[in-house]
């Protein structure tokens, strides 16, 4: 859902709602603005400056130069992830990192509900907003399953790594495949964006990188597909 003007995105922002980014005009100037770009800072809520064209294209209202888009589920934080977590001997999480295709993003929230995933982090920044393609793409799973969004994906797999959950890393480039790989233990899989993988500071912490084997001349799945093998192979070891 998206909201419009100024001084509307700024009571949402006062009334804690999950805004998953704003949109603001090139060269908007004057108090107000800057009192909500203090808001949307102090908050660290993901903004961007765009031409007003694109303000346009988004909603024909009069949107004062501001947009901002409502996440239409509940967004949850590390801290209450780990009541979840809580009680669980082998927690199955599911981290995100920069997926920005809202098919491929439903897609997977699909699966890792199916899958009986606990729950999904994504990024604050660069990743794909849940909107009405990506719970169309889900089935509706979104609404089943916890999604965390933290500022930086480190921020979560420090987090988890200090719960003991291990941080299994999806790449191609790995020496060690996914089936060497003991996933019948805490673990949060991460899976990278659709062009740039995983960020090497993300594999550099990560307690194992591992990759599907490929026989084929393509050297790359769609990574909802691969997050599927992925989350399926943990199943299987569990079983």
């Amino acid at each position: 859902m998206e909201i419009f003007g100024i001084r509307t995105v700024m009571e949402a922002i006062n009334s804690s709602k999950d805004i998953d980014k704003v949109f603001i005009q090139i060269g908007l100037k004057g108090g107000l603005i800057n009192t909500l770009e203090s808001m949307i800072r102090k908050n660290k809520i993901n903004f961007s400056y765009v031409p007003k064209q694109k303000l346009d294209r988004l909603s024909k209202k009069n949107h004062q130069g501001v947009i901002a888009r409502i996440s239409p589920i509940k967004l949850l934080d590390l801290n209450q992830i780990d009541s979840i977590i809580t009680g669980n001997d082998a927690p199955l999480l599911l981290i995100l990192d920069q997926i920005n295709d809202v098919r491929n993003f439903g897609a997977i929230i699909r699966t890792a509900e199916v899958a009986g995933v606990t729950a999904v982090v994504i990024q604050n920044s660069s990743s794909a907003p849940i909107n009405s393609d990506t719970i169309k793409t889900s089935a509706g799973a979104i609404f089943n399953i916890p999604i965390c969004k933290v500022n930086h994906i480190k921020d979560a797999i420090y987090h988890f790594k200090s719960l003991g959950i291990s941080i299994v890393s999806a790449s191609e480039k790995s020496d060690k495949k996914l089936y060497d790989t003991d996933l019948n233990k805490p673990v949060a899989i991460v899976m990278g964006s659709e062009n740039k993988g995983i960020n090497k500071s993300v594999l550099k912490i990560s307690d194992e990188v591992v990759k599907l084997p490929m026989y084929g001349k393509i050297e790359s799945l769609n990574v909802s597909v691969a997050c599927g093998i992925f989350l399926y192979e943990a199943i299987r070891q569990r079983i």
